[in-house]
């Protein structure tokens, strides 16, 4: 008998959801639904499975037992094992009461501290009725994690207090994000109290490594590839934050080569191995050598590691992951993967040459500027018109080489376009033919940071 004042009691009746369809659990009523739009999944659980209007109220959905449901969707990777297919979103931000507000009594802690999380298998090619709910429990967050998960929330009030509510970003915390709500339309946009600029509706969320480790936590799969920065969580009590934590780490190799950290930590690794500054990094940390740092995944944080050359230019410039053109031209901005990497957290590890030798000079943490957000959107506005214009190649020289019309390293001070494929017959598929070639498939790309940038903007900051 479910007992709606009871967590422990709503958690045990929502398990009998596992391994079922809405369609199943719920009976035939549930045709009827008639709900429209991206968050209906849960709205139709929360009335034909709990028997609740939903409602957008700031209190949690079930308030007598102080539990709040939320529903995700899942991907399954190739092992088998199941990751987030995006970040869990909690409730909208209230600029104009939030800065009022302390953690422990916030409209936040109060609808979130615990919550019922119902992760069900994302397929497209089903009704959303007939989506498979693998994995049900409650979640309440570990000490560990909710010291650093105040930490986001604190800095993220204090920027409101600050009049930037329009500049923040989800690059600016660790485990608890700050992620834009809403469309891009001018009715997404809110007042906010310390600046007459209005800034975009944003809602908390974990984010998506966070979910995953909350998934790993509820499906019980093994956790010893990861190993943990912050074994004593009270040392946060201590010292300001992670970062400092981390970079304090790295400090007394400053000004050390590579080989001269190898020795001081009795490691011999092989130096052409593509993971050996990954494992010099991790050993700096304090961990095993092939574990993921924990802090890092919860918090998806892209880690780079840069050589300079003598005058502070990086060797090369930073790829990210190929972009599909076909995806690239169907999402907007706000949703694109793009946006999401400069959105990131980011922690670079600088090595310089001198001569043979790579010295360590620095590392940081960083997230781009909300205002190189806007102007690195050029590009990847550039690139979805040229995609979906069809006009892709410019000309073919004798020899064969394509020259594009893609957005050049000369054209945009923080990003470009070039290849990131095997050879030029890695081909994503095109979404409009080329009208020069004819083509329907073209050599895989990316966006790619500019090195100068990374000098100028990251290095030398």
């Amino acid at each position: 008998m479910l007992d709606i004042t009871s967590a422990d009691s709503i958690i045990e009746f929502a398990k009998q959801l596992k391994n079922q369809t809405l369609r199943q659990a719920c009976g035939s009523e549930i045709e009827k639904h008639g709900y429209k739009g991206k968050g209906n999944f849960g709205q139709i659980l929360e009335k034909f499975y709990f028997g609740y209007e939903p409602n957008s109220d700031a209190e949690p959905d079930f308030l007598e037992a102080g539990l709040e449901l939320k529903t995700s969707p899942l991907k399954t990777l190739k092992n088998g094992e199941y990751r987030s297919k995006e970040r869990l979103v909690l409730n909208i931000i209230n600029y104009l009461e939030v800065h009022k507000e302390e953690f422990e009594t916030s409209s936040f802690w109060k609808k979130n501290a615990h919550l019922l999380l119902v992760f069900y298998l994302h397929d497209r090619d089903l009704d959303l009725l007939d989506y498979l709910i693998k994995l049900v429990d409650g979640w309440q967050y570990p000490n560990e994690d909710l010291k650093i998960i105040k930490q986001d929330w604190e800095l993220i009030n204090q920027k409101i207090k600050d009049g930037k509510a329009h500049e923040l970003s989800e690059g600016d915390t660790f485990y608890l994000g700050a992620c834009t709500k809403g469309s891009t339309a001018l009715k997404s946009f809110r007042d906010q109290p310390f600046n007459k600029e209005q800034a975009k509706q944003r809602a908390y969320s974990l984010k998506q490594g966070y979910v995953n480790h909350i998934i790993a936590n509820i499906a019980q799969e093994e956790t010893a590839v990861y190993g943990k920065i912050i074994e004593r969580p009270e040392i946060l009590d201590k010292v300001r934050s992670i970062e400092e934590i981390v970079i304090l780490k790295f400090h007394p190799f400053y000004g050390k080569s590579a080989e001269q950290i190898e020795k001081e930590l009795g490691l011999e690794l092989n130096q052409n191995a593509k993971s050996y500054f990954a494992n010099l990094t991790n050993a700096i940390l304090g961990l095993q050598l092939g574990q993921k740092i924990e802090e890092f995944e919860k918090a998806d944080i892209q880690v780079k590691t840069i050589r300079l050359k003598e005058n502070d230019l990086p060797k090369e410039d930073i790829s990210f992951p190929t972009f599909e053109y076909q995806e690239l031209v169907e999402t907007d901005w706000e949703d694109s993967d793009f946006k999401n990497i400069l959105e990131s957290k980011f922690f670079f590890v600088f090595y310089q040459f001198e001569g043979e030798n790579l010295i360590l000079r620095k590392v940081k943490f960083w997230n781009m500027p909300y205002s190189d957000i806007v102007e690195a959107k050029n590009v990847w506005q550039e690139m979805v018109k040229t995609v979906a214009s069809g006009e892709i190649v410019k000309e073919v020289t004798e020899k064969g080489v394509r020259k594009t019309y893609f957005p050049k390293k000369t054209e945009n001070r923080i990003s470009h376009v070039r290849p990131h494929a095997r050879n030029a017959a890695d081909t994503y598929e095109l979404p409009v033919a080329d009208k020069l070639t004819g083509l329907t498939e073209y050599t895989k790309h990316c966006f790619w940071l500019n090195a100068s940038y990374v000098k100028d903007e990251i290095y030398l900051k």
